[in-house]
């Protein structure tokens, strides 16, 4: 019996809705096993993971405050993701926005509070497109490798901002501590029903977003770079520019999210400010089929099983590493479905493959004795 793996065609809408239907039962059975096996009820476990996510005004807030910078920054990628731009430096680029949005936060708070922020994200948006700008640019004019690129980017970005936290901009009223002053109220986001008004501006961004990728003709000539470069090639588009313009919308909406955290959850730089989102919006882009509605549903399950591992620490004395294996069991089996919506494992019987062989061996055998 030979085993072998193969693309498969297309699911179907059901057959997608059965095996993630089937992996989420396949996550709650093995974590259940796991919550048993460290003594509690695995049912009172995961209601109290919904109630801390959802159980009250403060906790839906929470929840939503850490699904934002998830959703834009999943946003970002998928634009990248679109032509088959690997871009897995959302990170650096978070970091880097929130450089820049800091660097007027610090230095413009005598202006007026609109325009402080304007130029926030403006600033913002700036910094995070050119930081993937310079791999896009690499990668259009020597084909470098993105993954690479990008990835060791996020580290640059990170030992800037350790370098400005020890050093140049050091606030000289914390006593020593390596910390960056916070920002006046003229740099803080407002807020709208108790959250900071990001959650309006990612909303904003999942229509400007699929709208773009799907009615537009750079979001079309983005989708058929992705698809086939010689097909874009062949119809006259120009493939560096597509490269260029798309990376730098991708780091532009990621240097976004930079601005949101420093300015509204955090009101001040630090090395912590992108806090691995980048890294976790890639499997929410990718959970989402690159698609931007879905990405919000994808966004809050994210966010909700964030907020409700840290919930069932204190209400059930679970130790913080095994609240992250409950996590990592979740996700290793919602991410394992995509495995069986690309791909098939194909089972050969060896006789009949042995059989075949000997055929083909004994057509061959006739051919050079004529």
């Amino acid at each position: 019996m030979r085993v072998r793996v193969i693309k498969a065609k297309e699911c179907s809408r059901n057959k997608k809705i059965l095996i993630q239907t089937l992996a989420i039962l396949a996550a709650l059975l093995i974590t259940g096993l796991f919550i048993l096996t460290i003594g509690h009820n695995p049912i009172s476990v995961y209601r109290s993971m919904i109630e801390g996510s959802f159980g009250s005004a403060y906790r839906t807030r929470e929840t939503i405050i850490k699904a934002v910078p998830l959703l834009i920054t999943a946003l970002g990628i998928a634009v990248a993701f679109k032509m088959k731009f690997w871009n897995i430096g959302a990170e650096g680029q978070i970091i880097m926005g929130a450089f820049g949005a800091s660097f007027i936060a610090l230095n413009f708070a005598h202006l007026p509070k609109p325009i402080v922020l304007i130029a926030m994200m403006l600033v913002a948006i700036v910094c995070g497109g050119i930081w993937a700008f310079i791999p896009g640019f690499l990668k259009a004019k020597w084909s470098t490798n993105e993954s690479i690129v990008t990835l060791m980017m996020n580290y640059i970005a990170l030992k800037w901002i350790v370098y400005l936290q020890y050093g140049p901009w050091k606030d000289k009223a914390s006593q020593g501590f390596p910390k960056i002053a916070n920002f006046t109220d003229h740099a803080i986001l407002p807020k709208v029903f108790g959250i900071h008004i990001g959650w309006i501006i990612a909303l904003i961004l999942v229509v400007v977003i699929h709208v773009f990728i799907n009615y537009t003709k750079k979001g079309y000539e983005i989708v058929v770079f992705g698809e086939s470069e010689n097909t874009a090639r062949y119809a006259g588009m120009d493939i560096k520019k597509i490269i260029l313009l798309a990376t730098f919308i991708s780091g532009g909406i990621a240097g976004l999210v930079g601005m949101i955290q420093a300015s509204a959850v955090s009101n001040t730089l630090s090395m912590q400010i992108a806090g691995g989102v980048g890294y976790t919006a890639i499997i929410i882009a990718w959970l989402s089929g690159l698609s931007a509605p879905w990405m919000v549903v994808v966004a809050l399950l994210f966010a909700s099983l964030t907020q409700g591992g840290s919930y069932i620490q204190t209400a059930f004395q679970i130790p913080q590493s095994a609240a992250d294996i409950i996590q990592a069991l979740i996700l290793f089996c919602v991410l394992g479905s995509q495995f069986f919506l690309q791909y098939k494992v194909v089972f050969d019987k060896t006789k009949t493959v042995s059989l075949t062989a000997k055929k083909k061996n004994e057509q061959g055998g006739e051919r050079n004795g004529n």
